[in-house]
């Protein structure tokens, strides 16, 4: 007998193991990536403290972007979540990619954020 498992299931399973071996610390802080079908969300998170240091996404008015759901919303997003970081001082971080495939939007915004001062 075949089950189907839908998409995100399966994605958050990927994520699980994912996070079982890689967390933020206070010097190197975690680049959480979350993607809807509509919007992009990125965070940096400090995992010892519990806390989210910065923080962008699509939902923001202030982008002024036609589309929210494109490559180019995504580098938008990579762009600011990185200009924050680097004003709180942050240089260094850990990629954590949520479960998804290194390609299109995550991939967008992870360039987007090296180019404009994060190293991972």
């Amino acid at each position: 007998m075949i089950t189907k498992q839908d998409k995100n299931a399966v994605r958050r399973k990927r994520h699980a193991r994912v996070r079982a071996k890689l967390s933020g610390t206070s010097a190197r802080p975690r680049l959480n990536v979350f993607r809807s079908n509509k919007h992009i969300y990125a965070q940096i998170i400090d995992d010892m403290n519990g806390v989210t240091l910065a923080s962008a996404s699509t939902i923001e008015k202030d982008l002024g972007l036609e589309s929210t759901s494109n490559i180019e919303a995504a580098q938008k997003v990579g762009e600011l979540v990185a200009k924050r970081a680097v004003e709180k001082g942050i240089s260094a971080v850990v990629f954590d990619r949520g479960g998804y495939l290194y390609h299109g939007r995550i991939q967008a915004l992870a360039d987007a954020a090296r180019e404009n001062g994060l190293q991972f």
